[in-house]
């Protein structure tokens, strides 16, 4: 897969950079009020706790590990463009519900410019690559950003909004996985993932012709 790997040995959780009027601001993660599809049916991302079963695109459902909850407040003058909100619109990734994400949060995508180059046509890509890819654009960060993490027990990707594709990262790993071939996702360089989204805004435009 374009985007996956099995190096699990240096694995990377989640990252914070730039800086907020509340704190150090995570520039990944689900945002408040992002739906996921759950055993018990879609459920706004902040209500999930530590042992629910969510869906995910290749395993099933399976049960989170731990939720981290962090919650910032941006000073509007102030906020880095870092920080402004992708909103992508109902329909443009397969979401049945508009789906807003943050800037650096995963996203699986398909193309046949992936599976071209690695035999498989799923990638994952930030959400930032895919500003102006159908109607998927910036947006004002929010005054009160929460951020939701859900931590499974190996890389997962899980279904948001009606069908969006989202990475969830894996817990940390013992000494005794170090090595060993997991299921990891990696949210793939900007430049490449700029590469695949304009791969995939040309087949859409072929297409159309067609």
């Amino acid at each position: 897969m374009f985007g996956w790997t099995t190096k699990t040995a240096t694995h990377r959780m989640p990252e914070m950079s730039g800086a907020c009027d509340g704190g150090v601001m995570h520039t990944r993660g689900l945002l408040s009020g992002t739906r996921l599809a759950t055993a018990l049916g879609w459920r706004p991302v902040e209500a999930l706790t530590a042992g629910d079963l969510v869906l995910t695109f290749d395993h099933g459902l399976q049960p989170l590990v731990e939720v981290r909850r962090d919650t910032f407040w941006v000073a509007e003058m102030m906020a880095p463009a870092t920080f402004a909100s992708i909103m992508v619109p109902a329909g443009a990734l397969g979401n049945g519900q508009p789906l807003e994400l943050l800037p650096d949060q995963g996203v699986l995508v398909e193309t046949e410019a992936a599976c071209d180059a690695h035999g498989d046509p799923f990638a994952v890509v930030p959400a930032a690559a895919l500003v102006g890819f159908r109607g998927i654009e910036r947006v004002a960060p929010r005054a009160q950003v929460e951020v939701i993490t859900l931590v499974f027990a190996d890389d997962q990707v899980a279904y948001a909004e009606g069908g969006g594709l989202v990475h969830c990262p894996r817990a940390t790993m013992s000494l005794a996985q170090l090595g060993q071939t997991g299921n990891d996702y990696d949210v793939i360089p900007a430049r490449d993932a700029a590469f695949l989204v304009a791969c995939m805004a040309a087949e859409d435009r072929l297409t159309a012709a067609a």
